[in-house]
């Protein structure tokens, strides 16, 4: 059963509440005194205990990000919330509590061990993300489908499942029916499974578990297709070509074209059409082809780059340690002479030596780096000429095969106009044979009415056609200054980041010594 209300005022879970737990819970010995009194970061904590505390309300815990075991055992808790930051739990309690529904952990997929027992639940599902998920505890609460736990055979993991206390687990079929369809489940309301039951289930099931295989292959397979199709759509994005390696553009010019429907009943225009279409999705699939090999290219462009960077600076990073070592090396030689030094002028000598090398050293460190900084930004500087070089490239040749389906959009255009004009001087005349819907013959009253219809039939199709061009150009465009703007903001910031490195080093360096020279002084 689940917890009742206590008489006691429901608790927040609060920043108090989080500190005297983190330092109830923490070592005791002398480190624990001193955590306590340094204070305890709440991102070093991995295991944190909130049983019995009346907590109505799961709130501030983002900041135990690095959490592995949490325990909220036995308060009123009525929903599962607030744990998305919680991405490294591995175990969770929540029993005891009073949640009607399973939510809010879709983002914890490391957790092996999760207990909601002595709750409100009717129902297994929203534990998708849970594909690490080992022990299932959902004893003592309202369970009733037997349905339900077909749900759980997408757990491959699952070895221990409780549901004693559901209504579901008075069924007659209930261990039956869970070691036919959970086969590799070892332990069942806390009983370790008897092999010869297993198989005796497997057997008197076996028609409607081979069935249930059978759709759950189906669609493992309909899921693969589709997830494939979608990477493949992705890729295309990257291309900025999705939707150009078919007919869809094409179609996409007529889904709302009411005219050029009505216009395609006319004599000669089928066939017409049909020659149009083929032409068109020619051009499509050249500028689609054309999209994925550039896009390759800058792929390999941008691989370089990084390649080009990364060897720049692990090269520039290998000559600083280099210089630190050595520097070390001697800077420790001179410490110990110092200490072992009687002689007042020469200490304060061997003193200025050493202060005079960490300096030497910073302006070797800051040399480097300027050097560095110089040459990254050559590298930069070729990078961006030579990927705006290729994205230009690509942008004038799509734009040239664009054009190309402008000109047969125009073409296709007087040629529906022909045949449009010459139907209505037949109508006229009396010398139409065809018959023709009524809705189409409503535009052949006049040559301004027909010629209306077929030209605002073009100017849809040319919007698409203009509206994709523009969607390919802008998106490629915004791609590549993204990719720049972030190239040289990253190279800022990796500069800012070895400068202050470089000032923290020399800085304790120079600490050391004057420390030295404080208890020299002293003695």
């Amino acid at each position: 059963m689940s917890r009742p209300y206590d008489s006691m005022e429901p608790k927040v879970m609060d920043d108090d509440m989080l500190k005297a737990a983190v330092g109830e819970q923490g070592p005791q010995e002398e480190a624990g005194q001193l955590a306590k009194q340094e204070g305890i970061l709440f991102k070093d904590v991995l295991s944190l205990q909130l049983d019995f505390q009346n907590i109505l309300r799961i709130d501030n815990l983002w900041q135990f990000e690095n959490l592995k075991k949490l325990q909220l055992n036995n308060n009123i808790i009525e929903r599962i919330e607030g744990l998305t930051n919680l991405i490294h739990l591995v175990w969770l309690d929540l029993s005891f509590n009073n949640i009607e529904a399973i939510e809010g952990l879709d983002t914890l997929v490391n957790l092996e061990d999760l207990s909601l027992s002595n709750n409100r639940i009717s129902k297994m599902d929203s534990l998708d993300a849970l594909v690490k998920l080992q022990v299932l505890s959902l004893g003592n609460n309202q369970i009733s489908n037997m349905m339900n736990i077909i749900y759980l055979r997408r757990f491959p993991c699952l070895r221990t499942l409780s549901l004693a206390g559901n209504p579901v687990s008075e069924a007659e079929e209930y261990k039956m029916f869970i070691y036919a369809y959970l086969p590799d489940l070892v332990y069942l309301d806390f009983r370790r499974v008897d092999e010869q039951m297993r198989e005796t289930a497997k057997m008197k099931h076996q028609y409607s578990i081979d069935e249930l295989k059978h759709r759950e292959a189906q669609l493992q397979i309909k899921l693969e297709e589709e997830q494939a199709k979608q990477e493949k759509l992705e890729e295309h994005k990257m291309a900025f070509v999705e939707h150009l390696n078919g007919p869809f553009l094409f179609d996409s010019m007529y889904s709302e074209d009411v005219e050029g429907n009505k216009l395609s009943y006319l004599p000669g225009v089928r066939e017409l059409l049909e020659a149009y279409k083929d032409k068109f999705v020619i051009i499509c699939l050249n500028i689609f082809e054309y999209g994925l090999t550039q896009q390759e290219k800058r792929k390999v462009e941008l691989d370089t780059f990084n390649e080009c960077i990364q060897e720049a600076i692990q090269e520039n990073q290998d000559q600083g340690k280099l210089k630190v070592a050595k520097f070390e090396e001697k800077h420790l030689l001179n410490l110990n002479a110092i200490r072992e030094e009687t002689d007042l002028p020469n200490i304060e000598k061997k003193l200025t030596e050493c202060t005079e090398s960490i300096s030497e050293l910073f302006n070797t460190l800051m040399i480097l780096e300027m050097q560095l900084v110089e040459q990254l930004e050559e590298t930069i500087n070729i990078f961006e000429r030579n990927i705006t070089d290729l994205v230009g490239l690509f942008i004038e040749n799509v734009q040239s095969l664009i054009a190309q389906c402008r000109d047969l959009e125009n073409h296709h255009h007087e040629k529906l106009l022909e045949i449009a004009i010459n139907t209505l001087e037949k109508i006229l005349k009396g010398e139409m044979d065809e018959d023709l819907p009524d809705d189409v013959r409503a535009l052949f009253v006049d040559k301004d009415t027909i010629v209306n219809a077929v030209g605002a039939s073009h100017d849809i199709h040319l919007l698409k056609i203009d509206n994709r061009e523009d969607e390919l150009v802008t998106g490629i465009n915004s791609w590549c200054a993204h990719l720049v703007d972030k190239i040289h903001k990253d190279e800022i910031m990796r500069n800012r980041k070895r400068v202050k490195e470089i000032n923290q080093f020399v800085d304790h360096m120079q600490s050391e010594l004057d420390n030295l020279e404080c208890g020299d002084i002293i003695d």
